[in-house]
Order: C-alpha cells, then structure tokens, then sequence
C-alpha cells in the first residue's frame, strides 16, 4: 500500500508541476474550426471582398473622424459581397440594423459608418445585421498587420507587390492571387483580401489592384 500511496504522489507531483499546455493551433486553422456565418436569406453574390483601409491617408483629410485618434494602421472600412463577373449587390433591401451598435465600436467607431456598411452591403449579405458584422470583425481580426507596417514612424514608398509581400509573410493562409492594393494619387488605401461565404481566402475575379510604380504609406 505505502509503494501505490508514494507512487501516486509521485504522479500528482509531476503533473501539478508540469507546464500549462501550449496551444500551437496556427491561427487560420483555429479560426475555419470555428461556425461559419448562418445566412438567413438568399445570397445572390460569388464571394466577399474584406477592405482594410489605410487609416493614416483616410484621416489626413478626416482628421476629426472618430477612428482617427487612434492612430490605427489597417483598419476595417467593409465586408462587401461581390460578384465574379466585376458587378456587385448594393441596398438589397430595408432591413433594420443591428439593435445595439455600440457592440461594434471596435471595429466601428463611427455609428454613421456601420450604418451605411450595413444599408449598402450587409443587406445584400443572407445574415442578419449581428451575424454580418460579426464575420465582419472575426475577418479582420483574423487578418495580421505587417511588423513594417505597423511599425511606421516615417512615411515610405515601396512597389505594391513588395506591399502585398509583405501581407502575405505576416498572413501565410492568404495567397497571394486573393489580394489586391487600392491607391489613390500613389498613396496607400485599402489592402484588398477576396474572401469566400465562410471567410477563406480564395483568388480575386477581376478586382483591379494599384498599377502605380511605387506606392506611399504615410505612418500613423
């Protein structure tokens, strides 16, 4: 008996000291382990195209904009249903939004802007509006900034594929044929990723990426 008692001890002393587990689960397979969005009612659209805006160059010209005293780097502008062919659904129907948007102050900080994410593409989605904007924020969160952009304290220029690089070494579940860069006036927009109904990446129709020499990224 004494033999199984410090056997026993033996045990519990191992495994009260061993360390806590580690779960080493790479972030994309955990997040397509989880519930995909559950549309509620047709969607009569190919794909989605997650659009993450370059804070710095929207709050140049914003500057008293909400998100803007965050001093944020990509930040969400929209989840938009899209179609192959270059079309897209706007306005699908008079649907309310959610009922309590300050739940999506974080990804939303402007009400003015979720609401018309919401009227403009999120009507044309199948879900309803709490379903829409929370594929919306697990999209984005889902999505990793590059170290050199978050990193910025000086502004930069740089091809845009360099820029994509450098999405697809910070994001290796993304290919690089689903993103594309927005610019305007060769400065830095959106980063662009083509997502399919259960928000996997998958290659971009024909969505036009920036076809400027090099791009410029302002710092936040």
């Amino acid at each position: 008996m004494k033999k199984i008692a410090l056997t026993l001890l033996l045990l519990c002393l191992s495994a009260c000291n061993a360390p806590a587990p580690v779960n080493t689960t790479p972030m994309a397979t955990r997040r397509n382990s989880s519930a995909s969005p559950q549309p509620i009612g047709p969607q009569n659209f190919d794909y989605y195209l997650l659009n993450l805006s370059w804070s710095p160059e929207f709050c140049h010209s914003h500057q008293s904009a909400p998100e803007c005293g965050r001093h944020a780097t990509l930040v969400l502008h929209g989840l938009w249903p899209q179609n192959s062919d270059g079309s897209y659904p706007e306005r699908c129907n008079s649907a309310p939004g959610p009922a309590n948007p300050s739940q999506y102050s974080d990804i939303y900080p402007d009400p003015g802007l979720l609401e018309h994410e919401w009227r403009t593409h999120g009507t044309c989605s199948g879900l309803s509006p709490d379903a829409f904007f929370a594929a919306a924020r697990a999209a984005f969160q889902w999505f990793v900034v590059p170290p050199k952009l978050a990193q910025l304290n000086a502004q930069i220029s740089l091809p845009p594929q360099e820029i994509l690089s450098l999405v697809t070494e910070s994001n290796r579940s993304i290919p690089p044929a689903s993103l594309a860069l927005s610019c305007g006036n060769n400065y830095l927009t959106a980063v662009e990723v083509c997502l399919d109904k259960q928000l996997h990446p998958i290659a971009c129709g024909p969505v036009r990426s920036c076809r400027a020499n090099t791009v410029r990224i302002p710092p936040p």
